[in-house]
């Protein structure tokens, strides 16, 4: 967890020149105000017992707040907390999301870390904020206008994740002739709604959405290229941690893929080509993704870096 001087001391940290990240690609969040003069590892805590990855249930509210714990000691800078799977099911209550999702939030903003909740039900979101969360990460991409003001009235920092259709839904891929061109134009409307709605542009930080409505061949042409995701001027929120389209790749085939237990080091492979194609924040369950992150930089950036802890916040 960090220190209460610590975080005082990134408070008053400006962005270096010469880092990946653009000038304007600080992030907006409640009360607090990101940069990146390296990139920021965000653990995943789920409070549910039907998470795709087995290693990342936290059953409990209780034992999320442990495991979120845990995550901050290895060194992970904020927690992305959630209490419904992204992946295709039945509906889950509001009531349900909420009994575990807030007294988690509560616990570990009680402690001083730094939350995105993971959520796309603006009532969830709402709670989630008023509970301790920084920022939204908003898995149906902020289609939904009433998550958007909320956004703007409480200040918080926005995840839009790429998806063509509603979350908890099976969809196959669609076909794209240039799944990068596709996606910069996606996020460039939805940055549009956004700032309509009332949002700043440095309250958004985009997610590609690996294994969202994209093909593993698409997924990987998105990788390749995400530096041209970059030149939107939004931070990129990564997520790659065990990924589907990974185990694809691991295996040769969509059909064989290997499971989810088995890609830690594709994972820690994907991770050091995003950080070396300038992306900003890892959503990451394992602490070798997170030391595959770092020499990343280390090798990419010719910069010592600050230590665990070093080169968060940038203001109030």
């Amino acid at each position: 967890m960090p220190s209460s001087d610590a975080t005082e001391q990134h408070r008053r940290r400006d962005l270096p020149a010469g880092s990946a990240a653009q000038p304007d690609s600080v992030w907006r969040l409640r009360d607090l105000t990101l940069g990146f003069p390296r990139p920021l590892a965000v653990g995943i805590v789920n409070v549910t017992e039907d998470s795709f990855f087995e290693g990342a249930r936290s059953g409990t509210p209780r034992d999320a707040i442990g495991d979120g714990l845990r995550l901050t000691r290895e060194g992970f800078d904020l927690l992305d907390v959630g209490a419904v799977a992204a992946a295709a099911g039945p509906p889950v209550p509001v009531e349900e999301e909420i009994a575990r999702l807030i007294p988690t939030i509560e616990g570990l903003a009680a402690r001083g870390v730094p939350i995105v909740a993971d959520t796309f039900v603006p009532q969830v979101a709402r709670e989630a904020v008023v509970a301790g969360a920084a920022a939204i990460n908003d898995t149906s991409g902020g289609r939904d206008p009433a998550m958007l003001e909320l956004v703007a009235e409480l200040e918080c920092g926005l995840v839009v994740m790429h998806t063509e259709g509603p979350p908890r839904e099976s969809r196959d891929p669609r076909s794209y002739d240039d799944p990068v061109e596709y996606l910069r134009a996606w996020f460039a409307e939805r940055i549009g709604a956004a700032r309509a709605h009332g949002v700043r542009s440095q309250q958004v930080a985009l997610d590609p959405g690996f294994d969202f409505d994209l093909s593993v061949e698409d997924d990987l042409e998105v990788l390749a290229r995400l530096g041209e995701l970059g030149e939107l001027g939004r931070p990129l929120f990564v997520a790659l941690s065990r990924k589907d389209f990974l185990g694809a790749v691991l295996a040769g085939s969509w059909e064989d893929r290997a499971p989810a237990e088995d890609r830690e080091w594709a994972t820690a492979a994907a991770v050091a080509l995003a950080v070396a194609s300038g992306a900003q924040m890892f959503r990451l369950h394992d602490r070798s993704a997170l030391d595959s992150m770092r020499v990343a930089h280390r090798i990419t950036s010719g910069k010592s870096t600050s230590g665990p802890g070093g080169g968060r916040p940038v203001g109030g």
